[in-house]
């Protein structure tokens, strides 16, 4: 999804900061094959979310090695999905092996990025991806007692940030069930062949809600890539 992501936004005079875990892999290099508009510029640089402090050390990169000023959007992308275990089984490890990614990691990425997105020219977002599985009425009926958990506590932390920030536009983006590797596997755990949502379906709704969102309208809410906005 990452990949295809960059592709949309490539457009001219724009600069795309890829974060990915393992620079040197095949995927990863993919990268620089993706075209571009006049002016437009890729970085890629190394993150891992579950690592605490690896949002700062980006963030600092950023600045220093490749002179990065200001941002005007951040989607926090990373994301692990590898139990799927009812509540009467689910290890209390597995819990925090979730939540150390999907949600602290998003925090941190948000704390390392904050100045950067201030010192905007325009409206600047934060955008995390979220999950219907995290939704307390909408949830489907599948064993996630990890993954959803984690999800869901990242709402409450879009939700805060919206509502801290009141110059910062921050939503929860649904990607819906889509066909990545994680989409995949965890299709083939619920009996599905594949997700039944496409990459390119899902990045180019993401594409279009991410282009036209308002803090009014989206800011502390739960955005499908549809643009449906969904219950908490």
């Amino acid at each position: 999804m990452g990949t295809v992501c960059g592709g949309q936004k490539l457009r001219p005079h724009q600069t795309v900061i890829a974060a990915v875990r393992d620079p040197a892999h095949a995927t990863s290099r993919s990268l620089a094959d993706l075209p571009r508009g006049d002016g437009s510029s890729l970085v890629v640089v190394k993150y891992d979310a579950a690592v605490e402090q690896d949002a700062f050390r980006l963030a600092e990169e950023l600045r220093e090695k490749h002179k990065v000023d200001r941002l005007d959007i951040v989607v926090a992308n990373a994301g692990i999905a590898t139990s799927f275990r009812p509540v009467k089984d689910v290890k209390r490890e597995e819990i925090q092996e979730h939540i150390n990614v999907n949600t602290y990691g998003v925090v941190s990425l948000y704390q390392a990025t904050r100045d950067l997105l201030q010192k905007s020219t325009r409206k600047p977002m934060f955008v995390p991806l979220g999950s219907i599985a995290g939704s307390l009425e909408g949830q489907p009926l599948v064993p996630n007692a990890a993954y959803g958990a984690s999800k869901c506590m990242l709402n409450w932390y879009g939700v805060r940030i919206n509502a801290e920030d009141e110059w910062l536009n921050t939503f929860i983006l649904g990607p819906g069930f889509t066909q990545t590797e994680m989409g995949n596997a965890g299709a083939r755990e619920f009996g599905l062949e594949e997700a039944p949502l496409t990459v390119e379906e899902c990045v180019n709704g993401m594409y279009q809600v991410i282009t036209t969102a308002t803090k009014e309208k989206h800011g502390g809410k739960m955005v499908m890539y549809t643009g449906e906005v969904q219950p908490w």
